[in-house]
């Protein structure tokens, strides 16, 4: 789990809104997916608990030497996503009945 202390620091504060302004507030993955929602989240792609030294990088160099996003505006539902807190949802199996 990450230092929760982290987040509430005034660099985090400054670099996530800067992040979000970045994005115009628009969740990155939803975009990719073509369609708006507002983004009210900063999300990791580098996970701070494995990369602490990205953990305020906006971008990263990857081991190719391409520069490459770190940090991304999501929506709550796509930042539960990517962190598996939401579940996707399971269509009831069909019964004899439903037909």
């Amino acid at each position: 789990m990450p230092d929760l202390l982290f987040y509430k620091t005034y660099a985090w504060k400054k670099l996530r809104k800067e992040v979000l302004q970045e994005d115009k507030y628009e969740c990155q993955m939803c975009k990719k997916r073509g369609y708006y929602r507002r983004a009210n989240t900063v999300h990791h792609i580098k996970p701070m608990d494995k990369y602490p030294e990205l953990a305020l990088s906006t971008y990263y160099t990857d081991e190719n030497g391409e520069k490459k996003r770190n940090l991304i505006s999501l929506c709550r539902v796509c930042h539960e996503r990517e962190h598996e807190y939401r579940q996707p949802e399971k269509p009831e199996p069909l019964t004899p009945e439903r037909w």
